[in-house]
């Protein structure tokens, strides 16, 4: 008889977990998938009865049918007599009440042998719904993937450790993946699949460690330094990037098992976390001027589809080039090269059959910071796109930022939540980052739920900008206008601070050229470098709150700026951590921390309520995950930009994180590592010696020079002592802009006397000194305390110096 495959079931009900799980608890989707495992051995048992019935009254009606024949025979054929007749029908009818008793015999016996098959399905299929309850379980306690599960949400169900007994949390063992090394851009998180973590370094190796002993299993050479977010685990198999390759390698060995390279039409797939769900494994280009959402086939690495962001090579299949403005040809030429870029991976519910990704800020026709050639709202830019998780049909879109001129573009590892709103079940996603604000919307249709409304806001003619944008009617998690430069008053001050003499604003007002002179580069908040970014999100369904490290770093717009503004040199690159209802789209608690978290800075919150998450100065934090409260911390040695994972290996349930850091936003002043770091309940390992405390403030550029080989005297408007006056959008316009003078010297500012212009020192945020400086004319200050003073120049505000008193 046919009975069903515990392992089969097994397996079907870890990919049903990951399903379902992507917004479920662990209880309630670990019983569904018991719940189905017995649903299909009861209908299998009732489909043997049903077929043995069948097959029963087949045998009957046949017995029935061969018995008339006999009795139709006996009764056609010629006889003596009447009796002889008679006779010989009776004996027919007789062969015919044999024949249909035997086929109800064997129909009784086939229905009693279907009815005890059914039973021993019955009981089999109990034992193997034991099976799959505990396989999605153990499914849901690993974290395969960047965000664990398919939903993004960060989160696991593990409990063991809590804030009841955080203080006995300790260090389990530490592991140099890479022999010590001090350098290197790490953007990847670890990720966990039975208690093996897989980790890929910025010196270019995936490696496998044992997440009981931090012993290394295997490593395998991604062929470069190249920066990357993190792999996948599934079907047997690791799925990672090695120098623009999707890559397979065996899960046990660490052999490669397929490499290809996607279509050169797509752009560089190199940069974003890769996903695996269902068989596909999903992944996107980036940093380039296009960019593609890509599916290819888990078991041969087949590309399955693509989907642009941007219209390209007449491939427009939503009709969206009339977004990139009337002209058509001149609209297609913008929009095939309109960036777009899906720079983090995106998020997958296999119930709805979606897959969910995020595209960047328009790049084309000009640049990031300059929309004058290209009019309209440039879909899909700054977009979150639903496609077919099978086929990438478009299914709906919302975009967050219309015609961007900003690089506010929000791009983000949707995340999943299912929740009460106005009292009713809700499947709902979280998409929003850099603009500090959520737009919760229905994963099914793209609606809004809680509202979002268009408002108007200021235009410029020449950016072609749009007048509306939109906002949650709940408003955002962050202040979105930079503060007064406030100078004299407290140190560091409000984190939205204004560094001085640049025009100050919000998030989505218009700018012009700063080269004409005829308007500073704005500053507004949060920016681009501000709100969220990269980070991992999460969203615990034990408090019902989405969390997010982010980031309080203001950005100076003006057209001639790079791909990314220009962040304030000076301004103090701060941060916190922010949780936010689910349910109601409210800031729930919200904490601020000297640091920038935006940045590859995951949050993880467990079924214990206790959220953790990773600074640049190298502590791991420990919070209270319903109020923000510090609970435990510790020193791992190296800046982390990297999220923690939680798994279990024989009932202990570990922390990990990997200390490695990245340059963004504080370069050289954060110390790297490679420091791959487990924690359990009564750890022993001592914490690392702490780093060098990190200079928070946007530097200026340059090597510092000596006041004694200068005369201790700047002169301002220059960039050597020789040349000739500094231009508008200098960002070094003094000479030398980074001085170096021991305690109690007197520096002279001088404006020469062929400049063409008044020129300022403003300091800042001190406020020690601000003086308006005619050609020819000089201004001295003697410092007596030692420390870093920044200045800026009132009409050009880029031009920033650093004189440090030691």
């Amino acid at each position: 008889m046919k009975k069903l495959s515990p392992i089969r079931l097994a397996i079907v009900a870890v990919a049903m977990g990951f399903a379902g799980a992507s917004a479920l608890a662990a209880n309630p989707a670990a019983q569904a998938a018991a719940q189905a495992v017995k649903a299909e051995a009861k209908a299998e048992g009732q489909a043997l009865v049903d077929a043995a019935k069948a097959d029963g009254d087949a045998l009957v009606a046949a017995a029935k049918t061969e018995g008339d024949a006999l009795i139709a025979a006996a009764k056609a054929a010629t006889y003596p007599n009447s009796a002889a007749k008679a006779a010989a029908v009776a004996s027919a009818q007789l062969q015919k009440a044999d024949l249909v008793a035997a086929a109800q015999a064997k129909k009784d016996a086939l229905l009693l042998d279907a009815k005890g098959d059914k039973a021993e399905l019955k009981a089999q299929g109990t034992i193997d719904a034991a099976a799959a309850k505990q396989a999605v379980k153990d499914a849901i306690k690993d974290h395969p993937k960047v965000g664990g599960n398919l939903g993004n949400q960060n989160y696991s169900v593990l409990d063991k450790i809590n804030k009841d007994n955080i203080s006995q949390l300790g260090a389990a063992w530490q592991v140099n993946l890479e022999g010590g090394a001090t350098t290197g851009d790490n953007q990847s998180s670890p990720v966990v699949h039975k208690g093996v973590i897989f980790m890929e370094t910025a010196q270019g190796h995936l490696h496998a460690v044992d997440g009981k002993t931090g012993a290394i299993k295997w490593t395998y050479d991604l062929g470069g330094t190249g920066v990357r977010r993190g792999p996948s685990v599934g079907d047997g198999k690791v799925f990672t990037i090695a120098s623009g390759f999707l890559t397979a390698v065996d899960e046990e060995t660490g052999a490669e098992i397929w490499k290809v390279k996607a279509n050169a039409n797509y752009g560089t797939v190199q940069k974003a976390a890769v996903v695996y769900a269902d068989g596909v494994v999903y992944a996107g280009s980036n940093d380039g001027s296009v960019g593609t959402a890509l599916a290819f086939d888990a078991k041969t690495g087949a590309e399955k589809w693509h989907f642009y962001s941007t219209p390209r090579n007449g491939d427009d299949p939503t009709g969206v080039i009339p977004t990139w403005g009337s002209d058509p040809v001149a609209a297609e030429a913008c929009a095939r090269v309109g960036g777009g870029a899906p720079w983090m991976h995106p998020a997958v519910d296999l119930e709805l059959g979606l897959v969910y990704y995020t595209f960047g800020n328009a790049r084309s026709c000009g640049s990031s910071q300059n929309g004058a050639t290209r009019p309209g709202t440039n879909l899909y830019t700054s977009s979150i796109v639903a496609l077919d998780a099978k086929t990438g049909q478009y299914k709906w879109h919302f975009q967050s930022v219309h015609h961007g001129i900003w690089d506010m573009d929000n791009v983000m590892a949707p995340v999943f939540a299912d929740v009460k709103i106005y009292g009713a079940d809700r499947k709902v996603l979280a998409y929003g980052s850099k603009s500090g604000m959520y737009f919760i919307l229905d994963r099914k249709t793209g609606e809004a739920p809680l509202g979002i409304t268009e408002r108007p806001v200021p235009q410029d003619a020449r950016q072609l900008t749009w007048a509306t944008q939109p906002y949650p009617n709940q408003g955002g998690y962050l202040e979105d206008c930079v503060s007064p430069s406030d100078l004299g008053g407290p140190i560091p001050g409000n984190p939205n601070r204004a560094v001085p003499n640049y025009a100050q604003g919000c998030m989505y007002d218009a700018f012009w050229m700063q080269n004409l002179g005829e308007k500073k580069p704005i500053l507004t908040a949060p920016s681009h470098n501000g709100g969220a970014n990269w980070n991992a999100q999460s969203f615990s369904p034990k408090t019902g709150l989405f969390y997010t490290g982010y980031a309080v770093s203001a950005a100076a717009h003006y057209t001639e700026a790079g791909s990314n503004g220009q962040r304030a040199i000076g301004e103090y690159q701060s941060g916190g951590i922010v949780a936010v209802n689910a349910s109601t789209n409210e800031v729930e608690w919200r904490v601020a921390q000297p640091y920038d978290l935006a940045h590859g800075n995951g949050f993880l919150s467990t079924a214990g309520n206790v959220g953790f998450i990773g600074m640049p100065d190298g502590n791991l934090l420990a919070l209270n995950a319903k109020n923000g409260k510090e609970l435990w911390r510790f020193q791992t040695g190296a800046a982390i930009s990297a999220s923690p994972v939680s798994y279990e290996i024989d009932g202990e349930q570990y922390i990990a994180i990997y200390a490695g850091g990245t340059g963004i936003p504080y370069g050289n002043a954060v110390k790297r590592g490679d420091k791959l770091w487990a924690f359990k309940l009564g750890g022993t390992v001592a914490q690392a010696a702490a780093p060098a405390p990190i200079d928070t403030r946007r530097p200026v550029g340059g090597t510092a020079t000596e006041g004694s080989t200068v005369n201790n005297t700047v002169l301002l408007g220059r960039t050597t002592a020789t040349s000739a006056e500094a231009t508008l959008t200098q960002t070094a316009g003094n000479y030398p802009n980074n001085l170096r003078v021991p305690l109690g010297t007197t520096v002279t500012f001088t404006n020469p006397a062929n400049n063409s212009r008044e020129y300022c020192a403003t300091q800042f945020f001190e406020g020690l000194f601000d003086p308006h400086l005619q050609p020819g004319e000089s201004y001295s200050y003697t410092f007596n305390k030692k420390g870093d003073y920044f200045y800026n120049d009132c009409t050009n505000p880029l031009s920033t110096g650093k004189v440090t008193v030691y």
